[in-house]
């Protein structure tokens, strides 16, 4: 079949080509993700009010909890499935993507309902005050009904990618994202439905989406499709994909930690502006990194694959593709927080010089160590490809647990303005990540150049 010839050029194909093969469709999408954010965030900010734009700052939590399970589902299928795909073991391939499917039906429903019935005094806690805390109710209660929707849909791109349709998962963000900004216009800017009109188009757009990828998914000339068959729960396949995808949920969820404290430290520190400041701040952020992440998402089929078949010669040569292209990345992100932070930061609050003054501020510490952050987040995620969890995992609490929650308690202390010391915080771990990161990827990179290759085709 050809999908089974595209899957064998995973092994035969020049690993530079293929990288790019695959990082043009998942940068692509993941930039047009991450700018659907910051329009998202501009529709808000220009359309309802400085209150709305720190109320949605106050959802981060929640949202990087929920991504935190879902991603959890998506990677680990995803990075088993590429292994099996290497293995040319396509029946138990199709059956990951059955038990994908039902755990994020199953996790997105559980989570939904949980929050949900906690939602007030979960914002609360988070440092909601009374002026933020209608739009941050309103605006994560729809998202969280449409939960499973939303697990569902990256669930399936995530599959996408593994089983060699890059493009087609490129797509379907084009489309939620093309969607959601034309529906953002129409019930924030047309219906005056407020925050209310984001979520909604949020939601809607993934529905719409997820029905095209099912489209994909039952096309019958793919070895890996949705049918009846593959729909069986198997102990074995769930824990193997949620131990694989652990990392990935650790590090979402010590992002909500870490979300959390930050918030909490705003309001103590900044009030309802700093808040707004750190939302701000954290949109620019989220592109640098969305594209690493993409780039991520194009070295994880293909060093899970070669991994899979022995060609480590291929492994540790997509390896360096991926350190260097995301090393560019995030030095771009540096000069663009550094020399163009006001009028980044003016396209939320054009008219709360306040808001500006200290998110442009923030901002410009925040991107300090930005040059080497590319390398530290590839290296989680090579780990993770290889079928090393608790590296990865490690990598994750190291850089948040370790050294950023502690520098974001102990640095204010040691300024006059505290603000500052939590602004500082995130660099200074950033730093210390990178060289612990650096350390480990380079002793497992010599241990598999020791290896000789034994090519399993």
């Amino acid at each position: 079949m050809k999908q089974e010839k595209d899957f064998l050029a995973l092994a035969e194909q020049p690993v530079g080509r293929l990288l790019l093969q695959y990082a043009i469709p998942a940068i692509t999408a993941m930039v047009a993700s991450s700018l659907y954010n910051i329009v998202d965030g501009i529709f808000i900010g220009q359309g309802v009010g400085e209150n709305a734009i720190s109320g949605l700052a106050l959802t981060a939590p929640i949202m990087n909890i929920t991504a935190a399970v879902g991603a959890m589902i998506g990677v680990g299928g995803a990075t088993i499935m590429s292994v099996r795909l290497g293995q040319q073991d396509y029946s138990t391939a199709r059956k990951i993507l059955g038990n994908v499917v039902i755990l994020n039906v199953f996790l997105g429903v559980a989570l939904a309902l949980s929050i949900i019935a906690a939602l007030n005094p979960i914002l609360k806690f988070f440092g909601a005050s009374a002026s933020t805390l209608p739009y941050a109710h309103e605006y994560m209660f729809i998202l969280l009904i449409f939960n499973p929707i939303t697990h569902l849909y990256f669930g399936l791109n995530a599959m996408l990618r593994s089983t060699n349709r890059p493009k087609s998962a490129m797509y379907a963000t084009f489309g939620t994202v093309g969607i959601n900004i034309v529906l953002d216009a129409l019930f924030i800017l047309v219906f005056q439905w407020g925050i209310a009109g984001a979520a909604w188009a949020t939601a809607i757009s993934q529905l719409i989406m997820l029905c095209w990828q099912y489209r994909l998914f039952r096309h019958k000339d793919h070895i890996i499709r949705l049918e009846r068959r593959i729909f069986q729960p198997s102990l074995r396949i769930m824990t193997e994909a949620t131990t694989i995808g652990l990392p990935q949920f650790l590090i979402n969820a010590c992002a909500c930690l870490v979300s959390i404290c930050f918030t909490r430290a705003m309001t103590t520190y900044g009030g309802d502006t700093a808040v707004g400041a750190y939302g701000i701040i954290g949109r620019l952020s989220m592109l640098i990194v969305f594209i690493v992440v993409g780039i991520n998402q194009a070295l994880q089929p293909i060093a899970g694959y070669n991994y899979g078949a022995q060609r480590y010669d291929r492994l540790i040569k997509v390896l360096k593709y991926a350190v260097l292209a995301a090393t560019v990345v995030s030095t771009t992100g540096f000069a663009l927080g550094t020399f163009m932070a006001e009028p980044f930061v003016r396209l939320f609050a054009a008219d709360a010089e306040e808001m500006v003054s200290t998110a442009a501020h923030g901002l410009r510490i925040t991107v300090m160590f930005f040059p080497f952050i590319g390398m530290q987040i590839v290296s989680g995620a090579f780990f993770q490809s290889i079928g090393y969890p608790a590296k990865s995992i490690f990598l994750s609490l190291t850089r948040q647990l370790i050294f950023l929650l502690p520098g974001l308690y102990l640095l204010p202390l040691a300024f006059s303005d505290p603000l500052e010391g939590v602004w500082y915080s995130m660099p200074i771990s950033d730093a210390a990540a990178t060289l612990l990161s650096a350390w480990l990827l380079i002793r497992e990179v010599k241990k598999l150049k020791r290896i000789p290759d034994t090519p399993s085709h």
